[in-house]
C-alpha cells in the first residue's frame, strides 16, 4: 500500500529552511525529529496506515485548529494541549502547513535563552517572506 507523503515532504522542506534547525533520526520508533537549540519543534512518524507530522502549537490555536480541520488532531504521543498532529488527506493547504511549522519553530525559539536563539522570534514573524502555496 502506498502512503501519501506530501504532507511530510512539505513540512520537511519548510523546517529545513529555518535558521538553526537540525534534523535527526531516532531509529527506535522510526521518528524524524527537527530541533532548534536542542529542543524539538517537529516530528515525523507513521501512525497505523499513515505518515503524520507532529508540531508544537499554542494551546488556544491548537484547540481552534482541531475544531476547524478534520486532518488536525491532538499530538500523537505528546502533550495533547501543546502539540497537534497533521494527517494526510488533502484538507490542509500548503501555506497552512508552512505557517504551522514556522509557528512551532518560533514557539520553541521563544523558550530558548536569548543567546541560544538563532533568530529574534518577533522580528522573524514580521519579516519572513511568503512562499507560494504550490
Amino acid at each position: 500500500m502506498e502512503h501519501d507523503t506530501r504532507l511530510q515532504a512539505r513540512s520537511a522542506t519548510r523546517a529545513d529552511e529555518l535558521p538553526g534547525a537540525e534534523r535527526t533520526h531516532q531509529a527506535s520508533g522510526d521518528w524524524d525529529l527537527w530541533k532548534v537549540g536542542g529542543k524539538v519543534f517537529m516530528l515525523h512518524t507513521a501512525m497505523p496506515g499513515e505518515p503524520v507530522v507532529i508540531l508544537k502549537a499554542d494551546p488556544a490555536d491548537a484547540k481552534f485548529l482541531r475544531e476547524a480541520h478534520e486532518q488536525i488532531t491532538a499530538g500523537y504521543h505528546m502533550n495533547k494541549e501543546h502539540w497537534i498532529t497533521l494527517h494526510p488527506g488533502g484538507g490542509i493547504e500548503p501555506r497552512l502547513v508552512d505557517n504551522l511549522v514556522t509557528e512551532s519553530y518560533l514557539l520553541v525559539v521563544e523558550g530558548l535563552p536569548k543567546k541560544k536563539r538563532p533568530v529574534d522570534p518577533d522580528e522573524f514573524r514580521h519579516s519572513r517572506p511568503r512562499r507560494p502555496s504550490s
